[in-house]
């Protein structure tokens, strides 16, 4: 059975159709308009073409154009069920989960309820040593919900409070379905990437009913490696997220699908990540592993699902200079190490941002996709002080210098995105 996103617009099963709301309505607000349908079922990866390029993000599957912020709307919720289709697997409907949270000093336990089903796991939270608990409750502080191994400094010392949970007992990083996600959903085809994502969701409903000092507006997700890939999948299926940080995260992540840089060492490809790690994904992924070219996505458009959508019912305050109704409070980075070549950190920067950040750009908010190039290897600590001035811009509004947008020492690759040049311009 597959489980329905309600973290996402909906799709339903209508005369052999899934319904997505229409790019072509001229409605302000897109949940209150019908977009186009998706084949249901999806097809399978012999059905799909072969997309030398990465697939044009202003092109709906059906190939008609995507030409307004609204038009991207519906393009995004089509894209969130094309990715839970064939990597993700379904997100868990949430309205039939009950969580409840109970706090001692600084750890949380977190209860989900599902029926008769019933799962826990804790979280610890650290906060600022320079603000008094009085003072966060009067004015609360941003968040990072972090899957482990963070310079915390880089945090705390900015003003920033970090929810720590160990993702292993949410799920467990193996083909055991152990943990607090499958005792509510045992046997679903739903990848540990996904139960992990959804572990930093339940984290933040905890947190909203007994850590006063937290600000639920200012909410960041971070881990790195293949809990980079999880911060990634968090911040795609639940738009509560303000920042995601994902992290040294390759393929699966960032890291494309059909372009890999190796002259100095070995990129990671669907065959590693589908033969290594199966169970990170849904089972649907090893339909491509002959030939990832037939995916109808890649890392572009996972990293696109993190771009705001467009919507006129937002307070003034969140339009600032921006007409077209696109809220500008969501926003992703991501750090890479130069030498980290298993995580393709070249394809990462010349392939997946450059063609993201069309995507950004084109809904007019640019600046909230960045990269940050070191010279150093995976999951180097070094990464946390190198997005530090991207996530208090975000969080504070705290003016920087550095320019995110460089992806030195490497340049576009062109061939990649032979779309970008005829994308549509913002409205």
């Amino acid at each position: 059975m597959k489980l329905l996103n309600l973290l996402s617009l909906v799709s339903v099963t209508v005369s052999g159709t899934l319904a997505i709301p229409s790019p072509t309505t001229t409605s302000s607000d897109v949940n209150d308009a019908f977009c186009a349908r998706l084949p249901n079922p999806l097809p399978s990866a012999s059905s799909l073409p072969i997309i030398p390029a990465l697939p044009d993000p202003f092109t709906f599957f059906d190939g008609r154009p995507v030409r307004t912020p609204l038009d991207w709307a519906c393009r995004k919720a089509e894209l969130k069920t094309i990715v839970q289709e064939y990597l993700y697997g379904y997100y868990p409907d949430h309205s039939l989960e009950r969580v409840t949270a109970r706090r001692v000093n600084n750890t949380v336990t977190v209860e989900v309820r599902k029926g008769a089903n019933v799962g826990n796991f804790t979280t610890t939270l650290a906060f600022p040593a320079n603000l008094t608990e009085e003072e966060m409750r009067r004015h609360p502080v941003p968040v990072v919900i972090n899957g482990g191994g963070v310079d915390t400094n880089v945090f705390l010392g900015s003003g920033v409070a970090l929810a720590t949970f160990d993702l292993t007992t949410v799920a467990m990083d193996s083909t055991v379905k152990q943990g607090a996600f499958w005792n509510l959903y045992p046997g679903e085809d739903i990848g540990v990437l996904t139960t992990w994502a959804w572990g930093y969701h339940r984290i933040l409903d905890a947190l909203i009913q007994v850590a006063p000092e937290i600000d639920a507006k200012r909410v960041g997700v971070t881990g790195c490696s293949r809990y980079g890939k999880a911060a990634l999948a968090a911040g795609i299926f639940d738009e509560r997220i303000t920042l995601t940080l994902a992290m040294s995260s390759g393929i699966e992540g960032v890291g494309p699908w059909r372009f890999f840089f190796e002259q100095f060492g070995a990129n990671e490809k669907i065959n590693n990540i589908f033969g290594g790690f199966p169970y990170w994904s849904t089972s649907r992924l090893g339909q491509f592993v002959n030939d990832s070219r037939q995916l109808p996505f890649d890392a572009h458009l996972q990293a696109a699902l993190v771009a705001p959508v467009c919507t006129s019912k937002l307070p003034d305050s969140e339009y600032t200079d921006n007409p077209t109704g696109v809220k500008k409070k969501r926003a992703l980075i991501w750090d890479e190490g130069q030498v980290d070549y298993w995580t393709n950190p070249q394809g990462e920067a010349s392939v997946t941002y450059v063609a993201a950040e069309a995507v950004y750009k084109f809904l007019g908010v640019g600046e909230n996709v960045g990269v940050a190039i070191r010279n150093s290897a995976h999951c180097d600590i070094s990464g946390y002080t190198n997005i530090k001035d991207f996530m208090n811009r975000v969080f504070f509004g705290t003016p920087t210098t550095r320019n995110y947008s460089d992806i030195s020492p490497y340049t576009p690759f062109t061939e990649a995105f032979p779309w970008i040049n005829d994308a549509p311009s913002r409205v």
